[in-house]
């Protein structure tokens, strides 16, 4: 079944890419009870079992149906680009007791025996108190799920943003969708979504967000029903490597060429990411790290590009092949899982 995005002349003008902690934050959540995505998260899911086990997310599950509705207010649309964690938290909090207790009617009607259980009673009894406590479960998730790991997932969604916002200059957003994902098509304005919920919009000047998610993958998931604004959620590239350790893509023979650090930063760069993120990836201090991309990119091994108000490194074809040559990841930033 299709779920079908009909665009106007307006809505083409104010499409736009974002990142969300806390959209991430939610699908980490759902993660935990999908063991279909465990198998791309092996090294997050040793690293979190022992705190993870100590959060209470029973109610946040319980409105997170395989297939179905899950009520918006919970992740709305990103506010904006690069908004933190604390500004998308404040409007989870902000949801009014009325339009909270509508979609928690409805996501709960999406499980089986959900709103008649005690605590889906205790969600519809007091819709602003079930604002207070998924909020409070949605932030304690966020500490202890993902923000130690944020700067190098935002680095690799921010890479993923990145590659994307060039091909959209390049080919056009028609042509821009079937990259992003094969289940997206685009035909006479409209962009079609295969295998997924039976739905139809008009997004009536509105645009449409696209966010990349390393925790939704290999899902796309579409967002968003009126007033919200339309999003989708599509699988981001490149996280073969994500949770590799600097140390597994570094080979000896990369290492007595380089020197230890420069062959570290070469190999750690299987996507484009910041100094502060590799810094933060390698273990090493922020000056170092910015003194051998300086280097690395005088010898014509890396190229640097600003993105907003960071600057992301990446390997030029030369660099992916010494690397690859040196016996690391290789292949260069080719998207695949």
């Amino acid at each position: 079944m299709p779920n079908r995005l009909h665009f106007g002349p307006d809505d083409l003008l104010r499409c736009r890419f974002a990142v969300s902690p806390l959209w991430e934050t939610q699908e980490a959540v759902r993660t935990l009870k999908r063991p279909d995505r465990h198998g791309y998260h092996p090294q997050w899911l040793r690293r979190i079992r022992g705190a993870g086990a100590g959060l209470q997310l029973e109610a946040l599950w319980l409105l997170m149906p395989q297939r179905g509705y899950s009520p918006d207010f919970i992740g709305p649309p990103p506010i904006g680009p690069a908004a933190t964690f604390e500004e998308e938290i404040a409007a989870v909090r902000a949801a009014t007791p009325e339009v909270a207790r509508d979609e928690l009617a409805r996501g709960l009607a999406c499980t089986a025996g959900a709103a008649e259980s005690p605590q889906g009673r205790a969600l519809l009894a007091d819709p602003a108190r079930a604002v207070r406590d998924l909020a409070d479960a949605m932030e304690a998730a966020w500490h202890t799920l993902v923000e130690p790991d944020w700067p190098r997932l935002r680095a690799l969604l921010e890479a993923d943003i990145a590659f994307h916002s060039r091909r959209l200059a390049e080919v056009g957003l028609g042509a821009l969708v079937a990259e992003i994902d094969p289940r997206f098509t685009w035909d006479a304005e409209t962009l079609t979504v295969a295998r997924s919920a039976d739905h139809v919009r008009h997004l009536a000047g509105q645009g449409l967000v696209l966010m990349p998610s390393v925790f939704a993958w290999p899902d796309v998931v579409g967002g968003h029903d009126p007033p919200w604004q339309p999003t989708l959620v599509y699988p981001a590239r490149g996280i073969a490597g994500l949770w590799t350790e600097p140390s597994e893509r570094t080979s000896e023979a990369l290492v007595r060429l380089l020197g230890r650090g420069r062959a570290s930063v070469l190999a750690a760069l299987t996507d484009p990411a910041t100094t502060s993120a590799l810094a933060h990836r390698l273990g090493l201090a922020p000056s170092s790290v910015s003194a051998h991309l300086t280097a690395l990119r005088g010898a014509g091994l890396l190229v640097s590009r600003r993105y907003g108000h960071q600057v992301l490194y990446e390997r030029t074809p030369l660099g992916i092949a010494l690397a690859g040559g040196g016996g690391g990841e290789g292949g260069g930033n080719d998207g695949g899982i």
